[in-house]
């Protein structure tokens, strides 16, 4: 769906509150501070702005950030985990204003850690940016995925092919879906006016995921590390514009 100036205005309004709770999230994540202490972070910052969470009660997720260390791909539940020194985190975070959405996601290096962990952490953040870079009127959907998959690959890892990118708009989550992969087909046209959440998942090892007992939690199958970045991005005439960026 192609939104209109008064639309994405307002999803701009948004994408800056999710900018903001990552800004605090990311301070506040140091060594001996658990996940739920940085929800609370997360919480003030929407308060604080008027905006209201896209996650809390999302089919019934208890939290209004994601906290997913290490082998954790996405969709962690904050609690009583305590970071500890090299560890890492990917965070998800969402927020809605006037009806409107943002959604955005990264991976943070929890004090020192190992050059594996920290190479991943990079090679995913750029797949991302190539991903992005593809969100240009005229181009296909799917050669975002292309750009992802290439960047991933070459480094010698894998995307995670079961969770996706996706549209977004008066919903979080929106029709059509953003693989980060190619699927083997170019995917519609973008026009100017569409919003998309472009979010690779990538694995140092492989692609596999298994689903925790809290029915929620993803984690990679090998127990390797895994690293995830997102941003809401606009189709517009001077190419993608990020909306949750700081």
């Amino acid at each position: 769906m192609r939104r209109n100036a008064t639309e994405l205005a307002k999803m701009r309004r948004a994408g800056k509150v999710v900018a903001e709770m990552h800004e605090a999230t990311r301070a506040a994540a140091v060594p001996g501070v658990t996940t739920e202490q940085l929800d609370k972070v997360a919480r003030e910052v929407l308060e604080r702005r008027g905006a209201t969470s896209n996650f809390l009660n999302y089919h019934g997720f208890p939290a209004v950030i994601c906290t997913s260390p290490n082998d954790m791909i996405v969709h962690g539940i904050p609690g009583s985990y305590v970071l500890k020194e090299g560890d890492i985190l990917s965070i998800d975070c969402g927020a809605i204003i006037e009806g409107y959405h943002g959604d955005a996601a990264y991976t943070m290096a929890i004090g020192r850690v190992s050059k594996e962990a920290a190479r991943l952490i990079e090679v995913t953040e750029r797949s991302m940016w190539a991903g992005i870079e593809q969100l240009r009127a005229g181009n296909r959907l799917h050669e975002v995925g292309r750009a992802v998959q290439d960047v991933a690959e070459r480094a010698g890892y894998s995307v995670v092919r079961e969770y996706v990118g996706h549209a977004i708009g008066t919903a979080m989550h929106e029709q059509p879906q953003v693989p980060n992969y190619w699927p083997g087909t170019p995917g519609p046209m973008l026009k100017t006016g569409m919003v998309f959440a472009v979010e690779p998942m990538v694995n140092a090892g492989s692609a596999e995921t298994r689903v925790l007992d809290d029915d929620w939690s993803v984690v990679t199958a090998d127990g390797r590390l895994s690293a995830h970045f997102e941003h809401t991005i606009a189709v517009t005439e001077d190419g993608p514009e990020v909306f949750t960026l700081s």
